[in-house]
């Protein structure tokens, strides 16, 4: 019996380790589907890509889920939690009978039984397949509507290079061949090409010229552009050959007319140069160095263009003096590179020796980057700021011996805390070891009080009474052992939490906090026998306390106002007869629509729709259409050409084909601006005006 539930265990799990590979392999393909059907939508790929994704995929989920690791355990385990009949002793069925007890064969005997009566597949095994499964077919419903996306009309406005080039075109009978080619302008330092077909993707500024062979001889041939531009092509001498040629500067479409007789609508779209870009990687757009540190501040850009850069400087200024004595003086600073290459992509450094530049504490540097491509197009950049404290300002005593200062010693004790690391460096050289750490370790020990005292406007805790009992002495008499509320009073916090306990703003709050933390940093480095390292720390703080010393003053404008003298024999007559009430008359005159053609149009087509038939005045009226339109496609080829096609189809047919109809429709409510909602009053009330009623009656009564 034995045996034959360890059979039967064992077959589960070739089963479910079947089903999981089986999942994966369905999941996979359902993944590697989908993505090939995005890439296709985006670029012609080719299938082989979608096999190596499927391989991956599939290599990614079997290291996921393991199947190799399945062992009868991890079967026995599942059938527990699935079957409760088993009674969680499924595993006994994989032991030997030598190492049974007499209890445990009699559960066995139980277990056999019920395995019995487990199916050879369970839903639970299935289950994942069938997940799978499902989302292959989601997968196929998508890849299969994602091709139809990309043939909508408008689903891509400018469509590649490679895709124009391989559309087929409708051209006239008596043409037999076409060379057309297509000179980039120089700054691109891109080739001429050839092509042989009519539909344009060229740069903006380039010369087009046009090769047509034809069949026979033509009297004339010409080329329409934007259904009011025509140029001529010139004839050979047999007038089977003529040529033509034409700067492309702006997008459109253009039909070749051979003796009165148009082609289809060919489209050009211009590749537009754009400026070239910058990117400032370091440093950030406004620097403070504080005192202690280097005056060197490294600029790293990235400079990038579509056909190549020319040039790119830094225009720099440099600010000395406040107020009505400022002064400036500006430079222009090469970044020490050659770009005689005009490559697409420059990686520039420059390194801003400030005292190189004659900038001294208290002066700033103002700089941006502007760079040229080979089209003359510049950019610029953002000015960046570079701020070199001033420590005489910082240590003076303006503005703080008065009225509005309200914590002038606190203030007072951080410049004597930098006085005293300053003088302690002066004389290093004549201290003695063990004297500068102790006068080190003094400072250090000043900061820290220091910090304590700004510590209380942020509710922290005082560190005078840790390990002591400080004013609750009392708790140690021996009477007040059992007083529990004395014992809460003194050892629990009288406030919620340390970040709610003032009433300063979220921003002073934050700066607060921020001088907490350049004081610990100077502490620490002063405990530490650096005072060289702590200076830097202990200025930051100092300029933090006095911005938020000018944070917390009130300034008021003097503001002088000197009224209208009254004259006193007219005050309080109650004479207004010189006082005329204001009168201003306007003729408004409605505005035309500039749509209204179109709209009529619009009309005019669901009545074709009905009939199939238009009058010689409807003509006219869709005539007036197309030429909109054709303004519209001459900006937006890509968008509205194809709806100008099917416009000309329906001026020339008797009976116009619905489809051409539903797109041109489509096309004019692109055009059209959406309708401003305008007010409107409300509705009338639910009870059918019976109070406009009643309060007319009321004023009868009255």
């Amino acid at each position: 019996m034995a045996e034959q539930g360890a059979h039967k265990i064992n077959s589960l799990k070739q089963r479910y380790i079947g089903y999981q590979i089986l999942a994966d392999v369905v999941l996979s393909l359902a993944i590697a589907l989908l993505l090939l059907a995005i890439a296709n939508y985006r670029a012609a790929v080719s299938p082989w890509w979608g096999l190596l994704a499927f391989v991956v995929i599939l290599i990614v989920l079997l290291f996921i889920h393991k199947p190799w690791q399945i062992t009868p355990i991890s079967v026995t385990t599942f059938l527990n939690q699935h079957y409760p009949e088993l009674e969680e002793s499924a595993e006994l069925s994989l032991k030997r009978e030598g190492e049974l007890s007499l209890l445990q064969r009699l559960q066995l005997a139980k277990v056999e039984s019920a395995l019995t009566t487990i199916p050879a597949t369970p839903r639970p095994f299935i289950r994942k397949a069938k997940d799978a499964g499902r989302i292959l077919l989601i997968s196929l419903v998508i890849s299969a509507f994602i091709p139809r996306i990309r043939t909508t009309i408008f689903a891509d406005p400018i469509p590649p290079l490679s895709e124009l080039n391989s559309k087929a075109e409708k051209v006239l009978p008596q043409i037999s061949e076409l060379k057309l080619t297509i000179h980039p302008p120089a700054y691109t330092g891109k080739a001429a090409r050839e092509q042989d077909k009519f539909t344009i993707l060229a740069e903006e500024g380039s010369t087009a010229q046009w090769h047509i062979s034809t069949t026979i001889a033509v009297k004339q041939m010409s080329l329409l552009f934007n259904d009011h531009d025509r140029i001529a092509l010139i004839p050979g001498a047999d007038k089977t050959s003529w040529t033509a040629q034409r700067s492309i500067d702006k997008p459109g479409f253009y039909q070749v007319i051979i003796d009165g007789k148009a082609s289809d609508l060919y489209q050009i779209e211009t590749i537009k140069d754009n400026a070239p870009q910058i990117h400032i990687k370091t440093p950030k757009q406004y620097i403070y160095i504080d005192a202690g540190e280097k005056p060197l501040v490294n600029l790293t850009t990235t400079v990038t263009d579509d056909y190549g850069v020319s040039n790119a400087l830094i225009y720099a200024t440099v600010a000395k003096g406040s107020g009505e004595g400022v002064k400036f003086k500006e430079y222009q600073i090469p970044f020490g590179q050659s770009f005689q290459s005009h490559s697409a992509q420059y990686s520039l450094q420059h390194l801003f020796d400030l005292p190189k530049l004659n900038m001294e504490p208290g002066d700033e540097l103002y700089f941006y980057i502007e760079a040229q491509d080979n089209h003359q197009q510049k950019s610029r950049t953002d000015v960046y700021t570079v701020s070199i404290q001033d420590t005489a300002a910082l240590l003076s005593m303006d503005g703080i011996v008065n009225g509005s200062n309200l914590k002038p010693e606190y203030f007072r004790s951080q410049r004597q805390i930098i006085m005293d690391t300053e003088k302690l460096l002066k004389s290093r050289d004549t201290l003695g070891r063990d004297k500068f750490n102790s006068m080190c370790g003094d400072i250090g020990a000043d900061q820290k009080m220091l910090r304590l005292r700004y510590g209380k406007f942020l509710g922290e805790e005082e560190e005078s009474n840790v390990g002591g009992m400080g004013e609750n002495a009392e708790l140690s008499k021996a009477e007040n052992f059992s007083n529990a509320a004395m014992i809460l009073d003194a050892m629990t916090d009288k406030h919620d939490n340390a970040e709610d306990a003032t009433y300063f703003e979220p921003a002073i709050k934050a700066q607060l906090k921020a001088t907490l933390t350049e004081m610990w940093n100077a502490e620490l480095h002063l405990r530490m026998y650096k005072p060289q390292e702590a200076l830097p720390f202990e200025y930051k703080a100092l300029r933090l306390l006095k911005d938020l010393q000018q944070k917390s003053r009130a300034y008021v404008a003097k503001t002088a106002y000197k009224p209208t003298p009254l004259k006193m024999e007219k005050r309080l007559s109650g004479d207004l007869s010189k006082i005329n009430q204001p009168l201003n008359q306007q003729e408004i005159k409605p505005g035309s629509d500039a749509y209204e053609t179109l709209k009529n149009a619009v009309q005019l087509l669901e009545q074709i729709k009905l009939t199939r038939t238009y009058s010689d005045a409807d003509k006219h009226l869709l005539q007036l259409a197309k030429q909109q339109l054709s303004l519209k496609a001459s900006a937006q080829p890509g968008v509205y050409l194809t709806a100008v096609s099917a416009m000309n189809r329906i001026i020339s047919n008797t009976q116009p084909n619905m489809q051409d109809i539903d797109l041109v429709e489509r096309a004019i409510q692109r055009t059209l601006p959406q309708t401003a909602q305008m007010p409107q009053s409300k509705s009338i009330a639910p009870d059918m005006g019976l109070s406009q009623h009643y309060f007319q009656n009321l004023k009868r009564r009255q």
